[in-house]
C-alpha cells in the first residue's frame, strides 16, 4: 500500500484506516490479497525496492478500490 500512499500523497498508516474504518465501501473484488507467488513476482520485478521485512502478503487495489479510497482520503492529489 506504500505506492498507493506515495499515489495519494499521504502515510501508509492513512490508507490502511480509511480501509479499515469504512469497510462497507471496499466490497469483494475491491481490494486483492496477493498470494505468496504473486508478491515474489511483484518483488523479483522491481529489484531496488526496499521491500522491508513484512510479516504478512500485501494486499492491492483494483480500480475501483483505487477510486474509492481516493473518495475517502482528504489530500490534494486523492481529490
Amino acid at each position: 500500500m506504500g505506492d498507493v500512499a506515495e499515489l495519494y500523497g499521504v502515510e501508509t498508516k492513512r490508507i490502511n484506516e480509511a480501509v479499515k474504518n469504512n469497510p462497507d465501501k471496499f466490497p469483494s473484488g475491491y481490494i486483492i490479497d496477493l498470494n505468496a507467488e504473486e508478491w515474489g513476482n511483484l518483488k523479483s520485478k522491481d529489484s531496488t525496492a526496499n521491500w522491508g521485512g513484512k510479516n504478512k502478503l500485501p494486499k492491492a487495489f483494483t480500480e475501483k478500490g483505487l477510486y474509492m479510497l481516493a473518495t475517502i482520503l482528504k489530500s490534494p492529489q486523492a481529490t
